[in-house]
This record gives structure tokens, sequence and C-alpha cells, in this order.
């Protein structure tokens, strides 16, 4: 197993810190986030460690994101989640805390609950040239 003894979600997988578990196989881990923005919110990591969603193989990530799916099914059967967000944030400057990957499931109730993404929109860009850019290394 891959495994970095500074990382608390490590810690978590390893057994050295409770949570509270939602799921767990060979790959995949789910538990409540301990610091929930809504009713609740819940974490899906890797057990093995990756330090985001960018260098994750494949297959990992998509086991981890058919955990979360079914939690977020789950969310809106039983908790009366009116919606979901999923999220994984990749790198500092995105907001991403913890250098392990994971994806937040956080089940929405109303508009105003505990968390806002807010999007703004750019102006003045060069959609084409981006494209471009972005198409020469695809």
């Amino acid at each position: 197993m891959k495994y970095d003894v500074n990382c608390i979600f490590c810690k978590i997988v390893n057994g050295d810190i409770p949570c509270a578990k939602l799921y767990e196989d060979d790959d995949v881990m789910a538990f409540l986030d301990v610091n929930p923005v809504t009713y609740g919110h819940a974490l899906v990591i890797s057990k093995d460690h990756y330090a985001n969603f960018l260098s994750t193989p494949k297959d990992v990530m998509n086991k981890v994101m058919n955990v979360a799916q079914r939690i977020g099914q789950v969310q809106i059967e039983q908790l009366g989640a009116k919606g979901i967000n999923i999220l994984t944030n990749c790198k500092e400057a995105a907001g991403q805390e913890v250098q392990h990957f994971h994806v937040h499931v956080i089940p929405r109730y109303t508009s105003s609950d505990g968390f806002k993404l807010e999007l703004k929109q750019l102006k003045d860009v060069n959609l084409p040239a981006i494209a471009k850019e972005i198409k020469e290394k695809l």
C-alpha cells in the first residue's frame, strides 16, 4: 500500500485516527467529514496515497467516483437532500488542504445552507486560443 506517514487520510486508512466510516473495500474508504459544511457531508478517498485527482490512476479514480455516486444517491434517498455537490480540489491554489486524493460528497438542502460555490465570469478571453493551447497537449 502506498502510505505517507504525515498524511491524515493515510492515518485514517491505517486505523490510527478514528472516523465515522460509511464504506470500505480494498481500494476505497468513505467517511463523514469532521468539519462538515452540510448535514451528511462525506469524503471518499483512495486507500493508497496519491496527491490528488491529477496523479490518481484511472481505475482507482473510477472506484472512488462509483462510491461517491452511491453515497450521493443515499443522501437524497435517506437524508432528504435536494441536490448534491461532488467536489475535488487539486493543489493548494484550488483549495486542496489535504494532499491525498479525495472527493467531497456534499448534500444540499437549500441554496443557503453551509456550502456556497461562486463562479464569476471571466471577461475578455480568447476561447479559440485557449482551446488550441490545451488541445495541443491532449
